[in-house]
């Protein structure tokens, strides 16, 4: 997402700030098979990632390809269970929730899915889309189903009459209006976007952006936002939680985050977005198979700073200047100036 793209900031949420979904040392780990005679590898795809999130507010995961964030995404929407940490959604811990709490919470959570084309079943029309959850979850009659699916689809934008079209007649940010409204329909507290607008042009990416911030403000929702896009997570985010390799590298209010990165993985992200610093970071060598995790720091084969200590004592998270990071040397960016200050080399 570029510059031009005019889109709303985020209104703060007047509703008391309740924790809508809370994460402490979430895991996730997969065996993989490596043959008959050969003993099963293990993938970290999440190492560890702690976060509690506000009704109102959006926590946006960044990160390159294959760091986590939709294993995470998958996790906090209940499709996966962690493998460790605990995980509440709503104040209920999913680990020991029961039947019946387990339909409560898939009603409290809801998925926004990337592509638009892909999400929306062809053969159905619109309005037998958005009224699914209700004949499933809702002790609602075909009448009032039909009126919550007119509401729904003229407060994202859309005509109320488009209930009766199939979705290959409408363009991509329409469809994307219409996947949204699905997740709406069950009125969450929380909705999980992995990367909502990355397959749609510029300007209608605004226009999405726009709408679910407005839905924010209107309905209170948290959002977990999945993104590789830091133009487009600067304008939707208030906290940022930074990926890489599965763990988290630094966490906290997007002002600080984007004004003074501390992380050099969350410095070279932001220097590789344009328009957002001035400088221009190249990371050597490739990204890590997450099969084989380097020791210590999970960032030291590609960082500039990278010392000894690096590569053998894996970095804890820790409070430095309003915001959570892990790394041994991130005191001596403290003293460099603002992201959006530095020359270029």
């Amino acid at each position: 997402m570029t510059d031009t793209a005019v889109v709303a900031t985020p209104a703060a949420a007047e509703r008391p700030r309740a924790v809508v979904a809370e994460a402490h040392e979430l895991q996730r780990v997969y065996s993989i098979r490596r043959g008959f005679l050969r003993e099963p590898a293990r993938l970290q795809a999440v190492g560890g990632v702690s976060f509690a999130l506000e009704a109102g507010r959006t926590l946006a995961v960044v990160g390159e390809s294959g760091c986590g964030k939709s294993t995470l995404a998958r996790m906090v929407a209940l499709i996966e269970a962690p493998t460790a940490g605990r995980f509440a959604l709503d104040g209920i811990d999913v680990a020991t929730m029961n039947t019946g709490q387990r339909q409560q919470l898939r009603r409290t959570v809801q998925l926004v899915f990337q592509n638009p084309y892909g999400s929306l079943n062809p053969r159905k029309k619109v309005g037998d889309i958005l009224a699914a959850p209700l004949a499933i979850h809702m002790p609602f009659d075909k009448a009032e189903r039909t009126r919550r699916v007119r509401d729904m689809l003229a407060r994202v934008g859309l005509r109320p009459e488009y209930a009766n079209r199939y979705p290959h007649m409408f363009s991509g940010g329409q469809r994307q209006r219409i996947a949204i409204a699905r997740a709406l329909m069950l009125s969450p507290k929380l909705v999980v976007a992995d990367e909502p607008v990355s397959a749609l042009d510029v300007s209608i990416q605004a226009q999405v952006l726009n709408l679910l911030a407005d839905l924010q403000a209107e309905l209170g929702l948290a959002y977990l936002f999945i993104s590789h896009d830091l133009g487009v997570v600067r304008h939707i985010a208030h906290d940022v939680l930074v990926m890489y390799l599965g763990h988290a590298v630094e966490q906290g209010p997007k002002a600080q985050i984007f004004a003074r990165p501390l992380h050099p993985y969350t410095q070279a992200l932001l220097a590789s977005t344009p328009g957002l610093t001035t400088g221009r970071i190249v990371l050597k060598g490739e990204l890590p198979s997450p099969l084989a995790p380097p020791p210590g720091c999970v960032f030291n084969t590609r960082c500039a700073h990278a010392t000894e200590r690096c590569r053998i004592e894996r970095p804890l998270m820790r409070l430095l200047d309003a915001r959570q990071v892990a790394c041994h040397h991130a005191e001596k960016f403290l003293e460099a100036p603002p992201a959006s200050a530095r020359p270029q080399p």
